[in-house]
């Protein structure tokens, strides 16, 4: 069975290339626009990783990590923030919230697909 890979963002310019570098790497992906779409992923779909932006429209990235994480599938769900926001304090209440790793934009596809294969093959 494919690892399972949720990709929140709302920009298409990084969902849609993203998608298809998961697809290639044999992971089954699917997408969320906001953080409501992505906590109903959670429950329905049962990622094995999400990749989260921060910066999305109504529930943010930190919220939506926070309410995964108090769920009780979402303790066994690897997250990786994916996000502009890469100013120190930004950095630190992200990891604050228990993500598996942090990555900030621009980003290399080499460098997200490193982590991800680090995290989900653990």
């Amino acid at each position: 069975m494919a690892t399972k890979i949720l990709v929140v963002d709302d920009e298409p310019s990084i969902v849609v290339p993203l998608q298809f570098l998961m697809e290639q790497n044999g992971y089954e992906v699917k997408t969320a626009a906001t953080g409501e779409e992505a906590i109903e992923a959670v429950s329905s779909y049962r990622p094995d990783l999400v990749l989260l932006d921060i910066m999305l429209p109504g529930m943010d990235g930190f919220e939506t990590c926070q309410r995964i994480r108090q769920t009780p599938e979402g303790r066994q769900i690897r997250i990786i923030f994916l996000t502009a926001m890469g100013r120190e304090m930004d950095i630190a209440k992200g990891m604050s919230l228990e993500p598996d790793d942090y990555i900030t934009k621009p980003f290399s596809n080499a460098d997200v697909m490193d982590r991800v294969r680090r995290l989900v093959s653990d």
